[in-house]
């Protein structure tokens, strides 16, 4: 999810751009109340309501020192090399405000001091048919500190364990990309977001600038190479937060370091076809999507502030009829976001550089 890259270029034909521009946005009356409703998590990332309306949120824990230096293919520098251990997990609210851990000692790793420390670990949960819980692990790899452990998709059980559903690692170092970057590659992927799709999921990949479709029984097939369209590091674009519609795909994407206002999108997405349009445009560091009543897409931004990304500086837009309008602004590094069952916005802050304990979950009422 780090990597950042320039502006999108005419490279793709679009069938619709449906935003104003970042400076045409408009305010809401009155911006909603925001409230704390979890803490103490660490680097809070994606969000899913199970159907008796308990809120999951994947942590990507405080990484580790455990390294594979000399031992398999590192991250260059300044990201690399990685340091990792077992210290990401997936958190339980209740509806009364209850949190508890539901899975622990999953993989999470760092990136080098020089870069700041970033964690990752689990990026997503999701559930699936029969309110099975699914995650998506983002932390792991050798090329990540941790021998003998790979990025994949896992099914979590009651008791805690995690089962493999698909091996993400292998399928990256088997099927390449047709134009990856050498100087900022990632082996075993940074992988952000997932969706459920009857029996099957649909993940992101924003190194690679991949969506790839992984089978109930584990076989992936990639979707889309963004690197095909996007290629280089002039036009790179990394796929981040995913939701569906109506048989479609939304996703959004970030932009290059330093930040750029409203150089970000969000891609409309034929999963049988693999056919993109741009959807939304005039948007900044896209990590989150939620739709709500009526077809309103609300989209989750990091960060705003050209130049950043910078703390406090999140917002949420709601997209309606091609215009934007501000729901909620001064969030903190804000990485995920899901609508509740009582119609309101939940957003994972904290979630990126804060240190351990500093994550939270606030709601957004809608």
């Amino acid at each position: 999810m780090r990597k950042w890259r320039v502006s999108f270029t005419a490279a793709v034909a679009v069938l619709t751009v449906v935003l104003m521009p970042v400076s045409a946005r408009a305010h809401a009356v009155a911006l909603p109340k925001v409230t704390v409703v979890a803490s103490g998590l660490n680097n809070p990332r994606g969000l899913a309501f199970s159907e008796n309306g308990a809120l999951y949120v994947a942590e990507g824990g405080t990484g580790g020192t455990a390294s594979t230096a000399g031992l398999c293919t590192q991250v260059v520098p300044p990201i690399g090399p990685y340091t990792g251990g077992f210290t990401a997990s997936i958190a339980r609210i209740s509806r009364h405000g209850t949190t508890t851990v539901v899975a622990s000692g999953l993989p999470s790793t760092q990136t080098s001091k020089a870069s700041g420390s970033f964690v990752s670990g689990v990026a997503d949960v999701a559930f699936g048919p029969g309110g099975k819980l699914f995650a998506l692990i983002s932390g792991a790899g050798c090329s990540h500190g941790l021998k003998g452990t790979v990025n994949e998709i896992v099914r979590v059980h009651r008791d805690g364990s995690v089962t493999t559903v698909a091996n993400l690692s292998a399928f990256l170092a088997a099927h390449p990309v047709a134009n990856p970057d050498a100087a900022d590659f990632e082996p075993d992927g940074t992988w952000y977001s997932f969706v459920t799709a009857g029996d099957d999921f649909y993940a992101v990949e924003p190194n690679h600038q991949e969506l790839d479709k992984i089978t109930a029984d584990g076989h992936v097939s990639r979707v889309i190479d963004f690197s095909k369209t996007f290629p280089g590091n002039t036009d790179w674009r990394g796929p981040t937060a995913m939701t569906s519609r109506g048989g479609s795909l939304y996703i959004g994407t970030l932009t290059p370091f330093p930040v750029k206002a409203g150089a970000a999108e969000v891609f409309k997405v034929n999963p049988a076809t693999g056919q993109f349009s741009v959807f939304a445009t005039g948007l900044t560091t896209v990590l989150g999507l939620a739709f709500g009543q009526h077809g309103a897409l609300y989209v989750l931004e990091m960060s705003v502030k050209t130049g950043g990304p910078a703390p406090d500086t999140g917002e949420v837009v709601r997209i309606k009829g091609g215009h934007q309008r501000l729901i909620a602004s001064g969030l903190n590094f804000p990485t995920g976001m899901a609508f509740g069952p009582d119609g309101n916005l939940y957003v994972s802050v904290n979630g990126l550089g804060a240190p351990p304990g500093a994550g939270q979950v606030v709601r957004i009422t809608v």
